[in-house]
């Protein structure tokens, strides 16, 4: 799969995903500081699931109607990178097939996938 991961995500996520062979691009990497539109516009135009930790994200998408190739949105009580990818991780073994074009929101007790439409 391809993802783009948001600077305020952390770097465990991005280092996980490459490590279970997913096309990762990494904000802080190659965009920082990239405001929240940058960064959809981006995933849009490569075909990227983002992976957030900002509900900035949903506003955008929700309220001002911009695309997206999908969002994984981590709502954790616990932010510690280790729990961020146990969550990750959860989510992709469970969801994955569910995920490209849905507003997906993960916490470590549920999963809630709002389906998108092409």
């Amino acid at each position: 799969m391809r993802f783009i991961v948001d600077e305020s995500t952390g770097t465990a996520i991005v280092e996980f995903l490459r490590s279970n062979g997913h096309d990762v691009l990494s904000v802080a990497e190659t965009m920082t500081q990239a405001d929240d539109q940058t960064i959809l516009i981006k995933a849009v135009s490569e075909d990227r699931i983002l992976v957030t930790n900002d509900k900035d994200f949903a506003e955008l998408i929700f309220r001002s109607g911009e695309v997206h190739q999908g969002v994984l949105l981590l709502r954790l009580r616990d932010e510690s990178p280790s729990n961020r990818v146990h969550v990750v991780k959860a989510v992709l073994e469970q969801y994955a097939d569910r995920l490209v074009l849905a507003f997906t929101v993960a916490t470590e007790s549920s999963v809630r996938i709002r389906p998108g439409t092409k």
